[in-house]
Formats: C-alpha cells, structure tokens, sequence
C-alpha cells in the first residue's frame, strides 16, 4: 500500500496497485499547476486511488482535465483527463515516500526551461512516448 498527504495532512490518500508509469513532465501546464520546473507523475488505476480524511478539491485547468488540490493548505495532489477515464496520475512529490518513486522518462522536454535539467540518464521526449523514439538520452550537452 502507497500512502500520500498534502501539506497540512488534511487531505490524504492512497493506492494499493502497481502504476502504469511514472513520468517526469515539462509540459508549461504542470510547470504552472505545481509551480516547479518539472513535475513527476505516476500513473495509477483509478479504482485503486483511495482519499482518507478531507476530500479533495478540484479545478478545471483545461477541457476534458481536472486537478486535485488540498482546500485548505493548496497543495497540488492529482491530474484526470476525460480521455483516461481509467487511470489517475498522483504527484510524486505528494508521497509519504517520495524516494520510491522510480521515473522511467522525461515527456514534453520541448518545453523543458533552459535553465532547469535533471542529472539523470532517462530517455527524453519531445513530447510523450506515444510519439516515436527519444530525442535523446540523459541531459543536454
């Protein structure tokens, strides 16, 4: 069993499945909706995601995606999109162990800020996976 909270602990949550995938994304959207340079996503069924305590709030950031949040402290805890029905994608970051996450890539590096890279040898996408091959492995030189 995967456990999580938000900051204040009001709101938390758990999963009791493997993920599909765990991405770290540069997409301009999640920059904004978490307000870092990178956000790292693992994707879970959407019947294996359980809320304890406080429910969530949630926002429309764009047609057919809501976001998860804390109401109370703000912290950002989830993605859905309408086209995914069957999965949730958890923010890594909201984990009661962080360190276990395991990425397996970087998507949307098109859009990755120059001045942010990670120093690790995951295979980068110009966007997502679904797309072709990797531009390249690792960071930039």
């Amino acid at each position: 069993m995967i456990t999580g909270h938000c900051l204040c602990g009001a709101v938390k949550f758990s999963y009791d499945a493997e993920p599909k995938w765990t991405l770290n994304c540069h997409c301009e959207s999640c920059r904004r909706a978490t307000s870092t340079a990178m956000t790292t996503w693992i994707s879970v069924p959407r019947t294996a995601l359980h809320f304890s305590a406080a429910m969530p709030e949630y926002y429309a950031s764009s047609t057919g995606v809501r976001r998860s949040f804390c109401g109370q402290c703000g912290s950002p805890l989830t993605y859905e999109h309408e086209q995914l029905p069957d999965e949730v994608h958890v923010l890594a970051g909201a984990l009661s162990d962080p360190a276990a996450a395991r990425p397996q890539a970087h998507i949307f590096v098109g859009e990755q800020l120059p001045w942010f890279e990670a120093a690790d040898d995951l295979p980068r996408y110009e966007q997502t996976r679904a797309d072709g091959q990797p531009i390249r492995r690792g960071p930039r030189q």
